[in-house]
């Protein structure tokens, strides 16, 4: 009977899926077709979601009331492959920490960039990075906050077109992207990244 119950355990083990850790943060850097984007090539990410974030309206839609929100994404990371230190960095050089307006070509309070912590610890790695910002740029005002996180509205409905969009569209992406100089702004910033 031993033996039985060894080969069934054995067996089990053989077909079971192995059982990955994933964390996951949300960050806002503007319009989320563009952080999505630049999130999703980043190795040990599986999921970038669209949505919103920050706000008092509750389930925020992009045409609708997203007062106080932020446009943001949630990012599942494998912690494995890339830290929450390694998202931090590379949010940083995809956003302009020091427009007030919002982001590129989008201007108002839905397009402010901002980094969603969910622990001390993430506060205390966000910070760290910010500040590490603000020292590269002495003569600049670092505005991008350090905020607690909230809830996460991912888009959905008849928004669901927004999710993936540089896929679904990427002519139209690419000329949105270019048009709105977010590549020029960002290589005037932190140069060849």
């Amino acid at each position: 009977m031993r033996t039985v119950v060894t080969f069934l355990i054995l067996s089990f083990g053989l077909f079971m899926t192995p059982v990955v850790q994933a964390d996951k943060t949300v960050l806002a850097g503007g319009c989320f077709w563009c952080m999505e984007k630049d999130f999703e090539s980043l190795e040990g990410v599986s999921d970038v979601v669209s949505g919103f974030t920050g706000g008092v309206a509750a389930n925020p839609t992009y045409n609708g009331d997203h007062t106080g929100h932020y446009e943001a994404v949630e990012i599942t990371y494998d912690p494995a492959v890339i830290s929450y230190q390694g998202i931090l960095d590379h949010f940083w050089i995809n956003i302009d920490p020091f427009d007030a307006k919002g982001q590129f070509c989008d201007k108002g309070p839905s397009y402010l960039s901002a980094v969603f912590v969910a622990s001390d610890e993430e506060r205390a790695l966000a910070e760290k990075t910010r500040q590490r910002v603000v020292e590269r740029f002495p003569g600049q005002k670092v505005v991008t906050p350090v905020l607690d996180a909230a809830t996460f509205y991912p888009i959905q409905g008849n928004e669901i077109g927004h999710q993936d969009f540089y896929k679904k569209n990427p002519v139209r992406y690419k000329t949105y992207r270019w048009g709105c100089g977010r590549d020029s702004r960002l290589a005037e910033i932190w140069g060849e990244r």
